[in-house]
Parts: C-alpha cells; sequence; structure tokens
C-alpha cells in the first residue's frame, strides 16, 4: 500500500470554523505541518483543533497573529489522525487567514 502526500489549502477564513483536512474512514494520515498565515493589517487570533468522536481537541486557542505574520501550529512534531477525525482552523476577524497543511495519507 503505498502513502500519499497531500496537501490541505483555504484562502480567506473567518469567524466559521473551516475543515482544512478530513482523515479518510479506517484510515490513518500524519499531519506533517499545519501554517496559518494572517492576510490582514491587523493583528488577529485563531485556533486550530481537530474533532474526533464529535469532541473538539485544540492544538492552538486563541492564538495571535500579527498583521502579514503566521503561526506555525504543527512544525516538527506530528500528529496521527485516524477514521474521520477532522482539522479545522478559525479566526476571531472575517476572511483573515490562510491555512497550509501538508499530510501524508493512508499509514
Amino acid at each position: 500500500m503505498a502513502n500519499v502526500f497531500t496537501n490541505g489549502f483555504q484562502r480567506d477564513i473567518g469567524t466559521t470554523p473551516i475543515t482544512i483536512y478530513t482523515c479518510p474512514a479506517n484510515k490513518k494520515s500524519i499531519l506533517i505541518e499545519l501554517d496559518v498565515c494572517n492576510t490582514t493589517n491587523a493583528n488577529v487570533q485563531v485556533a486550530a483543533y481537530i474533532t474526533s468522536g464529535g469532541q473538539d481537541f485544540h492544538l492552538v486557542k486563541n492564538a495571535p497573529i500579527p498583521a502579514g505574520g503566521t503561526l506555525q501550529v504543527i512544525s516538527g512534531q506530528k500528529i496521527v489522525l485516524k477514521n474521520s477525525e477532522i482539522v479545522k482552523v478559525v479566526s476571531n476577524t472575517a476572511t483573515s487567514v490562510d491555512v497550509v497543511a501538508s499530510i501524508l495519507e493512508d499509514v
């Protein structure tokens, strides 16, 4: 079984949580990197979390990102995702952040 590298991209995330990646059912994936970029001219706060079994588990909550800055939520460590777990990101400001995730699927 071959592993597959993939990316999750989302633009203009705001105050509604947006799904960045959903692990395929009955599979395991590794979240290698998760970067959140503030695309505004003001400071914002973001949350990134994994939804598993109907519960949210925060990777960061109310994390500040300066204007034009980037927060590396996952970098250097790895998060194992399984069986339909979902990675989501939300900001405290409308259309304020872009997200890039790097994922290794089907491990």
